[in-house]
Formats: structure tokens, C-alpha cells, sequence
């Protein structure tokens, strides 16, 4: 059955999301209560099929990140769910990844998390979980149509909507890591004498600095931003994001700390800096992570998507002596491949991708930034007491002198029909080209080394856009390379060049 267009807008990949509430011109509300009914029918629907339980016999977690428009959304989900007869567990506000947990420690059937990850504010979403992880695109797309269908749960009386503080339960979680984890646990306060700033972007990870670090010994000091605010007054909560990584790295330096954090809206996401304000991130965040992950492993698999440097595949291969796996772009397929690897016996320990998206097998293959960072804590503890530092894991990772990122947009309607004779196109046009070698690992766009340093030319995932990636060895570098992709794409009339 074909999903019409006033259904398939609300499908993001693996989430479901549209307009929340009013405040931005020219895009007026979709995501209705009716609406939102609808997806929690789906959802349910689906549930059942898939766990071939009846609904009044399913619980389910629902929590929210820091929106103005969660309440409105959690209580149209909820009230579908109890007509069914579920039995709700309200989590209120909550991290993405800890409403994933709710499966594994209380044994919910299912989770629905409310959020629209780093986007604005005025948008929102649902994301949905049973224990084998997020659900992919295709369940997002049998959720759809259910809802298209006009398709309905039995009502059923007993349903019930029960308060579950399940934070707290989370958090003590990253407490015990870390306990277990670091070396000295000087009488149950590991961390302290460290002094860690934490930056939540007004989401939903304030409770890091509260819960876990400072619980724990850390001086969490020069922390900002920590107070759930569905506005995000003061910066976006991207890791992604220069402003938002200015202002942790401006935070971190002012303090005087060890280490900066920072997280996006919903905490499946993070990034960190050192004590001069240096990011590691992207590539770097990736580098190091492999390290920890690998644990002094020899070849294990990295899987991670497609825009990663020629620096970092070396550091992984050369110096980590693992095997650098890279993949689509889209954190739910780097995952998906990391499992896929797993079941056919090689050992994959991280699914990582360069949006700070990290997901370790020893936590479930789950993206989640807290955990994440949680592991870089402690690997930062058992450094110090070595007299080593963080920096020291990427010293050998060899950094490129330009990264840059292009996006073209394609005003054709049928867009990926458009986008991929682009890059059928851009792969026979490379043959003509001297200096231009085509990776012999694509699985995602269009990969090229040149003259001093390599881009690749992709369509997005989600949106009618043609991202163009490039980074050189040399100062300037860049320029040359966009240029020469430049002359190529100017024959394909219905492309829009970015400023």
C-alpha cells in the first residue's frame, strides 16, 4: 500500500516528527492531537503485532525532552494508550536513551520518547523503542499507514497511567559504571578532585552534571544551561553546532575544568572538549571512542559513516590496528551494520557517527550520549592516575588542514530520481579526471581522493539536498576541490548553489 504525501511528511528517517506549536511563519501546526492519536494507534498496533501480545496485557514507558509542546503530546499518546488498556509508566522528562533502558530494567514492552532531537524548538516528534532497539524505517512506515487507515485498537477498560521516576533509576546506572569502572574508587568518590562543566543546551541533560558527576565527587562548576527550557534561549542543543560548541568550549576554559560536555536536546547525542577549549569531536570524538571501545584490541571492526577523514581511517588502521568499516550516512544504518557484522562473528564494538551519534555493543548497540561520555570519564580518571591525558589517545591522529561542508539543493520534485543520475553522472565524469580516484568502499554517494585530499557527494537522507563534504591537506585547498566539483555539477540546471 502506497503512503500518500499528507502521511509520509511526518516520517523522519526512523522518528516521526512535524509542527508542534506555533511561532515560526510559514509553517503552521501538523502535529495535531488527532494526529498524534493516530501515531499512538499505529504504534500500538504495531506493538502488538510485533510482541503478539493483546494491548490491555503491554506496558509502556512514555517520556518527554524539555519542549513546550511535550505535555500537550504526552497526554494525547497516553490517552490512546489507556483506552487500549495499556498499562503507562509516565516518565516525564527524560533522555532518549533512558526510555531505550526502560525495556532492559523494568521490562516495558515498548517506549515512546517525545522529542524532535536538535531541531527547533517549535517542532516535535515521537520516537518509539521495544528491546531489540529503535525501530527502523519500515516500522515507522507500517505506524503510517495504520494511522492513513484509520486503523484502531479495541477499547478495553483497565488501562492506566502510572508516575515513574525512572531518571533517578538511569542515572544511578552511570553512577555504578563509573564506580565499577575507575581504578580508585577513593571511598565511593571516584571523581573527585576532577572538575567537569557540563553544558545541556536547556534539554534534557542537566541531570548528568547533578546525578552522576557531582553525586560522584566531580566539581561540576561553570556548568551551564542545566534548567530544562523548551525555548533554548541560549544556544541550540547540537554538538553539531559551531554556536553551541563555541559556548561549552568558552565554559570549559573560563572554569578552569578538566573537561567540557555538552549534549543535545535528548541526550542520545554528545561532544566534549579539553581544558583549552580544543573539540573533540567529529573525527576526533570518533578516534578516541574507537580507542576506548577496542580497549588495546587488534582488529575489530569501526563501523561509521561515509564522511569521516582519511586521517582518522589511517588512525584506526594504522594505529589502533582495528578494521575501519565505513557506511551510510544515517546513525540507525551504521548501527544496523555494526549488528549485521556482530551476527556474522566479527567483532564490531562501536557503531559511531560523525553527528556524535555512539553506539557501543556493550551497552546494546544504543546511541546514547551520557554513556558515551560516562566512558570518557573514566578512561580521563585512570589517565590521570598513569599521568597521562585524553589528548594523549589522539596524539597520532593525523588532522586535516580545511574540512568544509556544501549543501546544493535539488528543485526537482521527484528529488532522488534527480539526485542519484547526479552521482551516476559525477562517477563516469571521474574516469575524465587525471587525479581523480573513486574509494573502492562506497555505500553512500560518491567518494573521491584527489590531488592532496578527497570529498565526497552524497543525497541526504531525508531531504532534497545534495551535501557536498571536502577536506584538504593544505591551507586553501578546499576551494580548489570545490571548484573543480563545481564545474561539473553547473550541467544539472536544477540544482541551487549555496552562497
Amino acid at each position: 500500500m502506497t503512503l500518500e504525501k499528507a502521511y509520509a511528511v511526518y516520517q523522519s528517517g526512523t522518528d516521526i516528527r512535524g509542527v508542534a506549536c506555533e511561532g515560526v511563519a510559514g509553517e503552521p501546526v501538523n502535529l495535531t492531537d488527532d494526529k498524534i492519536m493516530q501515531f499512538a494507534d499505529g504504534f500500538l498496533l504495531w506493538l502488538c503485532d510485533k510482541t503478539g501480545k493483546k494491548a490491555d496485557t503491554l506496558t509502556v514507558a512514555v517520556g518527554h525532552d524539555s519542549r513546550i509542546s511535550a505535555e500537550r503530546i504526552q497526554n494525547a499518546v497516553v490517552s490512546r494508550l489507556v483506552r487500549a488498556g495499556v498499562h503507562v509508566l509516565l516518565c516525564g522528562l527524560a533522555s532518549t536513551p533512558s526510555m531505550f533502558q526502560t525495556t532492559v530494567e523494568l521490562g516495558t514492552d515498548g517506549a515512546v520518547q517525545i522529542t524532535a532531537s536538535h531541531h527547533p524548538f517549535h517542532r516535535n516528534g515521537l520516537k518509539f523503542f521495544t528491546r531489540d532497539g529503535g525501530l527502523d524505517t519500515s516500522d515507522i512506515r507500517t505506524i503510517l499507514l495504520h494511522a492513513q487507515n484509520g486503523d484502531q485498537p479495541q477499547a478495553c477498560d483497565g488501562g492506566t497511567a502510572q508516575p515513574c521516576d525512572f531518571m533517578q533509576q538511569y542515572a544511578a546506572l552511570l553512577r555504578e559504571k563509573i564506580l565499577q569502572e575507575v581504578t580508585d574508587s577513593k571511598d565511593g568518590k571516584p571523581l573527585q578532585g576532577l572538575h567537569l562543566v557540563v553544558d545541556a543546551g536547556n534539554g534534557a541533560g542537566g541531570f548528568y552534571a547533578t546525578e552522576v558527576l557531582q553525586k560522584l565527587g566531580a566539581d561540576i562548576s561553570g556548568s551551564q544551561f542545566l534548567e530544562p527550557d523548551g525555548r533554548f534561549p541560549n544556544h541550540i542543543p547540537n554538538p553539531e553546532n559551531e554556536d553551541a560548541m563555541r559556548s561549552v568550549s568558552e565554559a570549559t576554559v573560563r572554569a578552569g575544568a578538566d573537561l567540557g560536555i555538552i549534549f543535545d536536546t535528548d541526550v542520545d547525542r554528545a561532544g566534549c572538549v579539553g581544558p583549552d577549549g580544543k573539540e573533540i569531536n567529529r573525527n576526533r570524538l570518533i578516534a578516541l571512542a574507537a580507542t576506548i571501545a577496542l580497549n588495546g584490541r587488534k582488529g575489530g571492526v569501526i563501523v561509521t559513516d561515509s564522511t569521516t577523514s582519511d586521517g582518522l581511517h589511517d588512525f584506526l588502521q594504522d594505529t589502533l590496528g582495528a578494521v575501519h568499516h565505513r557506511f551510510k550516512r544515517g546513525y540507525k544504518n551504521v548501527i544496523n551494520e555494526a549488528v549485521r557484522l556482530c551476527a556474522e562473528g566479527k567483532d564490531c564494538p562501536l557503531a559511531i557517527e560523525t553527528s556524535g551519534h555512539a553506539a557501543l555493543r556493550e551497552n546494546y548497540f544504543l546511541d546514547d550520549g551520557a554513556y558515551l561520555m560516562t566512558k570518557i570519564v573514566i578512561t580521563l580518571v585512570n589517565l590521570r592516575a598513569q599521568g597521562k591525558a585524553l589528548e594523549d589517545c589522539l596524539a597520532a591522529l593525523k588532522e586535516p588542514a580545511e574540512a568544509v561542508e556544501k549543501r546544493y539543493a535539488i528543485t526537482e520534485p521527484d528529488f532522488r530520481t534527480y539526485g542519484r543520475q547526479v552521482l551516476t553522472a559525477l562517477e563516469q565524469y571521474s574516469a575524465t579526471q587525471p587525479d581523480w580516484v573513486v574509494a573502492p568502499d562506497n555505500h553512500d554517494g560518491i567518494r573521491i581522493s584527489v590531488a592532496g585530499g578527497w570529498f565526497l557527494l552524497r543525497l541526504s537522507v531525508h531531504d532534497p539536498i545534495l551535501p557536498l563534504n571536502a577536506e584538504s591537506e593544505t591551507p586553501g585547498g578546499t576551494a580548489r576541490i570545490i571548484a573543480e566539483v563545481e564545474e561539473f555539477l553547473h550541467g544539472f540546471e536544477k540544482l541551487t548553489f549555496p552562497n
